[in-house]
């Protein structure tokens, strides 16, 4: 429907087969939209006073010009077609002007492939045997965080052989940008949280308030709340309520990554698939040199280690280096001076040199009891000991940590 000014139609005065349409005055109708076409057409028509004049028959241009008047006159005729016009059904006006949207039935996204090799494998470092069975003399003789705490720990308090693989694998999705120590305290609250067993049903019967409030120590507790939740449901609807026994279904649950998929799989099925890189393998094998050029993440490092490191060494690699960067090889400041490697087999060994000062104070006191009467001075000496730590020779870089600061009283610097 649309308004527009009335037409007014009236018979030609010259034909008799010609109707005439003029605009109404000020008349305004609705009319209803209909397929039909107007055309429009100008004809001239000469003034009939003016022939009177001159008569039919006389030469014009001979007399006195007069004037010559003319009328245009808008002639529209109407022409029926047949069209077939489809509208739309008009959207609510609170939906705003956005496009229709095809109903379409979303498919199953499938796991995407973890690579397992490189194309050009990477040769292995030389002498790294001695160096790695050096690592192993010293994690031998030492107790570290991660052999007490680490996820293959959290298994033991369950008796279920399913419900120990999932505690193993919220073990490891917890432990992402969190000490171990933090960890297992929140798996074991967590537990107790949900009934004292941890289990695929315990979890998704548990509000996530319960779940963030046992969790909220770790890093990033309120998204790994989500990812924990949202896993349990994917294992319930699609894995029978048991863990994945491929790295690829692994990945596919959130929150879980190349390192945890590895990692679960060693420790809940006994699979050796891969090499579970974190930090601190990322962060020593670059400090030995391992890797050329350097790798910047920890999926190059793994790719690295699984193209030349033995294959029976690969489910033992990650628990001896983590320990060892836990208690020597540290981000910052590590203990060079208690390390084996530091005789030459290490690039980036740091040497700790013992550095004396003395110190000269002196002390005043009153002139009661001096000869002279002058005041009595009393010179002290204190002898400083300092830490010099020094790095023999050029490091490698130094992966995740920033520059070398004071820890301590310990001096670090370059004697390059």
């Amino acid at each position: 429907m649309k308004r527009r000014s009335s037409l007014v139609s009236r018979p030609s005065p010259y034909h008799t087969a010609v109707t005439l349409f003029e605009a109404g005055e000020g008349a305004v109708e609705t009319v209803v939209r209909r397929s039909k076409r107007l055309k429009t057409t100008e004809t001239s028509v000469s003034d009939p006073v003016e022939l009177e004049k001159h008569g039919p028959g006389e030469n014009t241009a001979l007399r006195t010009p007069v004037k010559s008047r003319k009328k245009t006159t808008t002639i529209i005729k109407s022409e029926e077609t047949e069209e077939t016009t489809t509208v739309a059904p008009a959207t609510p006006a609170t939906a705003g002007p956005s496009k229709a949207r095809k109903n379409r039935t979303a498919s199953p996204r499938k796991p995407k492939s973890i690579p397992t090799a490189l194309e050009t494998p990477h040769p292995a470092p030389p002498r790294w045997r001695e160096t790695y069975d050096a690592i192993k003399r010293m994690r031998s003789r030492i107790v570290a965080p991660v052999d007490t705490m680490g996820c293959d720990q959290a298994q033991l308090k369950e008796t279920d052989p399913k419900n120990q693989r999932f505690s193993t694998l919220v073990s490891l999705m917890l432990s992402s940008q969190t000490k171990d120590e933090v960890t297992d305290a929140a798996v074991a609250k967590l537990r107790e949280a949900v009934g004292g067993s941890l289990s695929v049903d315990a979890i998704l019967q548990a509000d996530e308030s319960a779940i963030s409030e046992a969790i909220c120590k770790v890093g990033f507790w309120r998204r790994k709340t989500q990812y924990i939740k949202q896993a349990a449901q994917k294992l319930h609807d699609e894995f029978d309520g048991d863990v994945p026994k491929t790295a690829d279904e692994l990945c596919s649950l959130p929150g879980v990554g190349p390192k945890m998929a590895f990692l679960a799989l060693q420790v809940a099925w006994k699979i050796n698939a891969g090499i579970g890189v974190d930090v601190h393998v990322h962060r020593i094998t670059n400090r030995l040199g391992w890797h050329k050029p350097p790798t910047k993440t920890p999926e190059e490092t793994r790719l690295n280690l699984q193209s030349w490191l033995p294959v029976e060494l690969h489910a033992e690699i990650n628990h001896l280096l983590v320990g060892f960067g836990q208690t020597i090889c540290s981000p910052v400041g590590p203990k060079c001076d208690h390390c084996e490697l530091s005789d030459g087999s290490c690039p980036s060994a740091r040497k700790v040199v013992k550095v004396s000062s003395s110190k000269k104070s002196a002390k005043a006191s009153g002139t009661r009891g001096t000869p002279s009467g002058r005041p009595k001075i009393e010179v002290e000496l204190e002898e400083d000991t300092k830490l010099l730590v020094q790095l023999v020779p050029p490091t490698a870089p130094e992966l995740e940590e920033g520059p070398h600061e004071e820890h301590e009283g310990v001096k670090v610097e370059d004697s390059s």
